[in-house]
């Protein structure tokens, strides 16, 4: 009798262990598939709003969002500690290219800005990064503006 109840808390034991793995599984598959972001869901002229809040949020002044057609490349100006931005917002659905790099790049020598850079809630394809380096272009990808929200102003 004792060796049955034995066999019986071994088998519980097991039963017991093989939820708690497969629990484990698929809380390990809920935290890895791809989340949607609030921004993702945005139209192109709600995310320029959006990019604006976030950049007076962390301490950006005269924050100042371009009228939506013919802003030459510039979709925000702003100034945060004596140096002047121009800023392209791009919402997509894919990585960015080269393309958003060459509209900031001649939309802060229109507007006279010392730095260009391209906000966006995707990430960028290395052609664009490549580009950006050579025309001293910042890139705040997706993970970048999503850190913004914390307002500490250490971007």
């Amino acid at each position: 009798m004792f060796e049955t109840q034995n066999a019986m808390i071994y088998v519980i034991f097991a039963v017991l262990l093989v939820i708690v793995i497969a629990a484990l599984f698929m809380l390990i598959r809920f935290l890895r598939r791809p989340r949607k972001f609030m921004m993702d869901e945005m139209d192109g002229h709600d995310f320029e709003y959006y990019c604006a809040d976030l950049l007076r949020l962390n301490g950006f002044l005269e924050v100042e969002v371009t009228k939506g057609s013919g802003d030459f490349g510039a979709d925000i100006l702003a100034e945060r500690d004596g140096v002047t931005y121009a800023v392209q917002c791009k919402c997509y659905d894919k990585p960015i290219g080269v393309k958003a790099v060459q509209e900031i790049y001649a939309g802060r020598d229109f507007y006279g800005r010392m730095v260009g850079v391209v906000m966006t809630n995707q990430y960028f394809t290395q052609p664009a990064v490549d580009m950006a380096k050579k025309l001293n272009i910042m890139l705040w990808d997706r993970d970048y503006v999503d850190d913004m929200k914390h307002g500490d102003g250490n971007v």
